[in-house]
């Protein structure tokens, strides 16, 4: 385990986010090779298909992916503090919330997988592809909420090499059995679906093993899983709106893909290739905000208030560097990216996709800035200003859906991630600053030695 509240700031965030943004890739080429693939073996509309299920599936797997990673900011800020009976409890109960949760997950998205993508207009060629394979990633909830509960655990006591060694076995078995399920079982669209679920159950169960053997603090006991309504409250409370956040934004890429599968299955195809792409990309930007979230949990638990804004400064110089080089290069590679998917002879779908390109990687660096100020945030314990820049998230592409596709077609579409992430920075960078004077104010305190007694592992 490793601990980020002693030793260079910078350093400590590089190093950690290293392994993080290589799992957070192989994590990525899950999607990704699902289309590739796809798109490969079967073709344009199988690959459209699956595109046009990527809404609701963040919206149901991305709550759960916020929602785990606010559980385990309560126990990063635990093992800041040195509290190892704290940690414990914070995993049992984060178990039970997960569980629970994933249950109800699966059985509402499960019910709702036709009736949702009839309601998002989805093509009639590629309704019935999409409805397979979706609602096998669906009756996989649990194993999703698995892996990034147990993997958010081990990062939240400074471990991001461990998840990342699963992820790439669980990768590569993906791969192989998206080969063996598409091309020798002729599974179709649903084998994609089920190679990705049989990948993340191995994930999952490798997380478990790793932590029973190697991790005794997360070795809970009996009296660590009596349920605790106090301590269920309190996570809860943390979690839920990290999950909301991430479902807030996802509505809005449902309304946005209910206007794409208007414009017909070439628009889906680009739009499906350009965001896997763009998925890839931005990897750098998401991995240093996850980091992020970590480093200020683990500081608050310590007290180590200079150390948070330090770090934050640094981090936010860096990753809007990384992300505006990387927006370059995609750029000027977008035509041979895109050609990975379908191939050259697809030129209507790749000029449409080059067109995304223009108007999303240009802007990389903003993102870059939503990504670390959300997740400092979070980390610090705020929980409703994150989601309220998902409600603007919201609004805009909501916007771009309805009023610029309307009026510009595709290009509307291609809009609406710069939109959303400007409106997200417009609420994040207000309370950034006022956290950040805080934060300053709390250091100097306690410089001057004039904040004893006074419990300072609340939200600053």
């Amino acid at each position: 385990m490793r601990t980020l509240t002693k030793g260079n700031p910078l350093k400590l965030v590089f190093f950690f986010t290293i392994p993080l943004l290589i799992g957070n890739l192989f994590q990525q080429l899950y999607s990704f090779m699902d289309a590739l693939i796809v798109g490969r073996t079967i073709g344009k509309d199988a690959l459209a298909a699956v595109g046009a299920t990527s809404s609701i599936n963040f919206l149901i797997i991305g709550f759960a992916q916020g929602l785990t990673a606010g559980l385990s900011v309560l126990t990063a800020q635990a093992y800041g503090a040195r509290d190892e009976r704290g940690v414990r409890k914070s995993f049992g109960t984060s178990v039970w919330i997960s569980a629970a949760i994933a249950l109800v997950l699966t059985i509402v998205a499960v019910a709702m997988t036709r009736p949702m993508l009839v309601l998002m207009q989805t093509p009639p060629a590629i309704l019935e592809d999409s409805i397979a394979f979706v609602r096998v990633i669906f009756y996989g909830i649990f194993a999703s909420m698995a892996f990034n509960l147990l993997s958010n655990m081990m990062r939240a006591l400074g471990d991001s090499r461990t998840p990342l060694i699963f992820l790439i076995i669980a990768t590569v078995i993906n791969i192989i059995l998206e080969f063996t399920f598409i091309l020798g079982f002729h599974m179709g669209v649903a084998g994609a679906g089920w190679a990705t679920v049989t990948a993340q159950v191995i994930s999952a169960l490798l997380c478990w093993w790793y932590i029973k053997r190697r991790i005794p603090l997360l070795n809970i006991h009996k009296e660590d899983l009596i349920i605790d309504w106090a301590a269920i409250k309190h996570h809860v409370v943390v979690g839920m709106p990290m999950g909301f956040s991430m479902s807030i934004i996802a509505i809005g890429s449902i309304i946005l893909q209910v206007m794409l599968n208007t414009l017909g299955t070439d628009a889906v195809a680009a739009y499906t290739a350009a965001g896997r792409i763009d998925q890839i990309a931005t990897l750098p930007a998401s991995s240093f905000g996850v980091t992020m979230a970590t480093y200020a949990a683990q500081n608050l638990g310590a007290r180590e208030y200079g150390r948070i804004r330090r770090g934050v400064h640094q981090t936010l110089l860096l990753n809007v560097g990384i992300s505006a080089v990387f927006g370059a290069l995609i750029i000027v590679f977008s035509k041979p990216l895109v050609n990975l998917f379908l191939g050259p002879n697809q030129p209507a779908v790749t000029a449409l996709a080059q067109t995304y390109f223009h108007f999303n990687a240009s802007m990389y660096w903003l993102l870059a800035i939503l990504f670390t100020m959300r997740n400092l945030l979070q980390g610090l314990g705020h929980t409703l200003v994150p989601t309220v820049a998902g409600l603007f998230e919201l609004m805009m592409r909501a916007f771009a859906g309805i009023i610029l596709v309307s009026h510009l077609g595709f290009t509307g579409a291609a809009m609406a991630n710069p939109l959303a992430w400007a409106g997200s920075v417009f609420v994040l960078v207000n309370m950034y600053i006022r956290t950040m004077r805080k934060i300053r104010q709390k250091e100097d305190a306690q410089a001057a030695q004039l904040a004893g007694g006074q419990d300072e592992r609340t939200p600053v």
